[in-house]
């Protein structure tokens, strides 16, 4: 078990005790350590300068203490060499850049990109956008009444046709864990690419990217205690060099003439510009501390944590919870009878618990529930069983009061 009082003494935002302060909406963005707070503030304070250009000591600084990120993200992940890893400023850039990049060159009329209903929209309208572009076609995986997918509907004359499926590892809405190993050994019998969005999956769950060999791997810094504005695409190198850049400018050309221009290597060819310096040092720190207390740890606190609050929650006939995957993260989606989730919400912040509502950028999960949104919650390393108990209270008390 984590000892969750010693964790929350490292989130400054825990630590005013004149209010009280119950936090779950990590789903949409986690709280930061003061670990990464500080790597960010000294970096500001201390050796504040671009990368890969200068050659006095702050600048070549910077450069390793940038560069070095790249490594640890490789250790976490266990990144095969055969793949690079891209700073971008989220996962929507990193499915953006991949949209753009490599489905304008490599999508034809007769090809089909394959996603799900249950994905993220940053995962639903790049790859609008592009198939319209190219002329190309869009399918969805179903959803299931439980909040699976239907799998069985990935017959062979659809994936025919497939030349990538663009899935998420765990989905922000019910907090279902996809079998994306499943997914990608089949899809690369077929000779089909696969995207995976990890933003959900990274944070929670010990993600070993050299068994999964997916072709492109995303994932963002602030949904995993690091900071916002930093995200990371990892792709296979064969794949990256034969893209064409997302973004022109400084730092991803390797010459350049009134005429033409030529490309730097990957995976700087992908970070035009100046980078996020500070966000990517800070990503580095929020990733020492997640690996310091252990992936495996972290998960097994969550699922404890998402069993107790389901436990909590169904002894309440005036919740409906909606979905039931079998594997699943700790994030549950659910409504009250006859009170909008906005005005659930709202009450609760008044005895400062915070949880999410709306339609999660998700909108085809919402008309496949026939609702227009849910409240959900998302529980982190800083929750405890505590949390759950004050929140069960603040559900009665919101009915009670509107009711």
């Amino acid at each position: 078990m984590l000892d969750v009082e010693k964790i929350r003494n490292d989130f400054p935002i825990f630590n005013d005790l004149n209010k009280p302060f119950i936090y779950l909406d990590s789903a949409s963005t986690s709280q930061k350590p003061l670990e990464v707070i500080d790597t960010i503030s000294s970096y500001y304070n201390s050796y504040a300068a671009n990368v890969h250009r200068a050659l006095y000591s702050i600048g070549e600084k910077a450069t390793d203490e940038y560069e070095n990120v790249r490594l640890l993200v490789k250790k976490m992940l266990n990144v095969p060499d055969s793949h690079s890893v891209i700073f971008t400023s989220g996962t929507t850039e990193s499915i953006n850049l991949i949209a753009y990049s490599w489905g304008l060159k490599n999508l034809k009329k007769a090809d089909n990109v394959l996603i799900t209903e249950m994905e993220h929209h940053s995962n639903i309208i790049p790859w609008q956008l592009i198939t319209k572009k190219t002329n190309s076609s869009l399918n969805y995986i179903p959803l299931s009444n439980n909040g699976t997918l239907n799998t069985e509907s990935m017959n062979e004359q659809l994936l025919s046709s497939t030349k990538i499926i663009s899935i998420s590892h765990q989905s922000n809405v019910f907090g279902t864990i996809n079998p994306i190993k499943n997914i990608i050994d089949k899809a690369k019998s077929m000779d089909i690419l696969t995207l995976i969005d990890g933003a959900q999956a990274v944070p929670h769950l010990k993600v070993n990217l050299a068994e999964l060999d997916s072709d492109f791997y995303v994932f963002s810094g602030h949904k995993m205690l690091g900071p916002t504005g930093v995200g990371v695409l990892i792709g296979r190198n064969e794949l990256l060099e034969e893209m064409e850049p997302f973004l022109g400018g400084g730092e991803m050309i390797n010459k350049v003439n009134m005429h033409e221009s030529t490309w730097n290597e990957i995976p700087w060819k992908f970070e035009a510009g100046t980078p996020k310096v500070a966000q990517v040092i800070g990503l580095g720190a929020a990733i020492k501390y997640l690996m310091n207390i252990g992936l495996e740890n972290i998960h097994n606190h969550e699922q404890g944590l998402l069993q107790y609050a389901l436990d909590i929650l169904e002894q309440n006939e005036n919740i409906i919870l909606y979905g039931n995957p079998p594997e699943r993260g700790a994030v549950i989606p659910f409504n009250l009878k006859n009170i909008h989730a906005h005005d659930l919400a709202k009450f609760l912040d008044l005895d400062g618990i915070c949880i999410r509502a709306g339609h999660h950028c998700a909108q085809p999960i919402m008309d496949y529930l026939n609702v227009s949104s849910t409240a959900r919650i998302s529980m982190n390393i800083y929750n405890d069983e505590n949390d759950i108990d004050i929140l069960a209270a603040g559900i009665k008390k919101t009915i009670s009061t509107l009711n």
